[in-house]
């Protein structure tokens, strides 16, 4: 399981249009999964994610986590987290999980992150989306559960 995580002061994702999903302050998380991702690997990238202290303390130090902070997540599937590029030109996707599994497993994670307390938007799993955000800091992270 890979997540791309940004930290927002806004972000919403869109389809056709419509806004589907949108937070305030926060974090932007982009979520791919892979072959033989399991619980265990959510479980603990749940608890890295609401507790990575990367909000500036009054210091100006990023020292304080988004549950400290009260603040939401905006979580949009993305399978192209595990492209291929080493053959060519135009990436291969089998190391990504089969949309049944992914779907399974997305709709696990947010579930997670919603009982550690967090306010949790999302895309929608398979749908052609548009995302707009405002990176502060600009921070960006990748963590992997392996």
């Amino acid at each position: 399981m890979r997540v791309v995580i940004q930290r927002v002061s806004k972000a919403s994702v869109s389809i056709d249009g419509n806004v589907v999903g949108k937070i305030g302050p926060g974090l932007l998380l982009l979520v791919g999964f892979t072959h033989g991702d399991s619980s265990a690997d959510i479980d603990y990238l749940v608890r890295k994610i609401v507790n990575m202290r990367i909000f500036e303390d009054e210091n100006g130090k990023m020292n304080i986590s988004l549950l400290q902070k009260g603040y939401q997540i905006l979580s949009v599937s993305q399978f192209t987290l595990y492209a291929d590029t080493s053959g060519g030109n135009r990436p291969g996707f089998s190391n990504a999980a089969k949309p049944e599994i992914a779907t399974r497993l997305f709709d696990e994670f947010n579930q997670k992150l919603r009982n550690q307390g967090v306010v949790v938007e999302t895309g929608v799993f398979g749908a052609e989306m548009e995302v707009e955000l405002v990176n502060g800091g600009p921070v960006t992270i990748i963590i992997d559960s392996k």
